[in-house]
């Protein structure tokens, strides 16, 4: 019996699960919409919420905090310049789970876990930049 104990173990050690949810809120924040599991997606809406709940604060202490769960200056950046402004005069619920079938391989439910009010143009944005980055080196070498 698992009494007392919450969330789901998703059949991984403490220390992978861990790092499973702080890499999904990095992607989470800096793209504000990601696809994933239900289960996942259900799970990270809290650690995600408390997140935005640390930013809204705004001191040192909140945003080492931060860094210490999920190790990304750069996404910490982003939620404490960007996020928690945002969302200052709202008391939670920052974050909406949208069901969005099932995938193909292996019928898990899936779903869609985003911020509402979202920037819409910050899905796909790092990425993007990213790859014109490695266009523009790669043209360089080229020459």
């Amino acid at each position: 019996m698992r009494h007392g104990f919450k969330g789901r173990r998703f059949a991984r050690s403490v220390s992978h699960r861990k790092s499973m949810f702080a890499n999904l809120a990095v992607s989470l924040i800096e793209h504000e919409q990601i696809v994933t599991t239900l289960p996942k997606a259900k799970d990270l809406r809290p650690i995600v919420e408390k997140l935005v709940t640390l930013g809204k604060r705004g001191d040192l202490h909140a945003r080492r905090q931060v860094i210490a769960q999920i190790g990304n200056e750069g996404v910490v950046k982003r939620l404490f310049d960007t996020l928690a402004p945002r969302y200052a005069t709202r008391n939670g619920g920052y974050l909406r789970i949208m069901k969005a079938g099932f995938r193909p391989g292996d019928n898990a439910a899936m779903a869609v876990i985003e911020f509402v009010d979202r920037d819409t143009s910050a899905k796909g944005a790092g990425d993007r930049a990213r790859a014109e980055e490695a266009d523009a080196a790669g043209e360089s070498e080229a020459a």
